[in-house]
């Protein structure tokens, strides 16, 4: 099944906290079956660094600039990592018209693509709620923070697994929290706890649920 064919339009949300596996997931299904791929935290991500070289100053019209801005390659700068757009990007992430300037790019992304996953935090509930198949992705926090640990402290030497799991926590805890497109698991969406799960049995997993869930609609292809 890994070319699904001309005829077939199939669009997977998926979404979860920090470290949850979702953009590894998300990535795996993508490649696998041929299906564009989208990563929403890097648009926010983005953002934060067009304000960061705009001396921090912007408003309705800058991050409108910015969202007519985006392409995929632009995406794919290593620069959307660093602390400072982490911070910012969490930011901003709370104000409406970030959030309403940032869907207009997704909405076209999804237009666009016969075969799309895109992940993040409102995908299922906000951006994409009549996906073919949702997907909530969940970990314990201290596997979560596990895997960031080699990530943060690239950035800070003397970081501990402690420091990690409550930055985890509390980013988790401002995303379901906040009022405008809260993280949430939607009725109907699939719960994929990737907490002992490694890389090939996630893919295993994940692939399995995407096949089935085109058989139901489209039958035995």
């Amino acid at each position: 099944m890994r070319n699904l064919g001309r005829n077939i339009e199939f669009k997977i949300a998926a979404d979860g906290g920090s470290a949850s596996g979702k953009t590894t997931g998300g990535k795996l299904i993508a490649k696998k079956l041929q299906m564009k791929f989208l990563s929403s935290g890097n648009l926010y991500r983005f953002c934060a660094l067009k304000i960061l070289d705009n001396k921090n100053k912007y408003d309705v019209r800058y991050i409108n600039k910015i969202a007519n801005s985006i392409t995929l390659k632009k995406l794919r700068n290593k620069k959307l990592y660093n602390p400072e757009v982490t911070r910012l990007s969490s930011i901003i992430a709370k104000k409406s018209y970030v959030r309403k300037a940032l869907r207009n790019f997704q909405k076209n992304f999804i237009k666009k693509s016969r075969l799309v996953v895109i992940e993040g935090r409102d995908i299922g509930s906000k951006i994409m709620p009549t996906a073919d198949l949702k997907l909530f992705f969940t970990c314990s926090t201290k596997e979560k923070a596990k895997r960031r640990l080699k990530e943060f402290q690239s950035l800070d030497k003397k970081i501990t697994l402690k420091q990690v799991e409550k930055a985890l926590i509390q980013r988790d805890n401002e995303d379901t929290k906040r009022k405008i497109s809260p993280l949430i698991m939607t009725k109907n969406a699939v719960l994929v706890d990737t907490t002992k799960l490694t890389i090939k049995q996630m893919e295993a997993k994940l692939i399995n649920l995407v096949k089935n869930s085109i058989k139901k609609k489209y039958g035995n292809l």
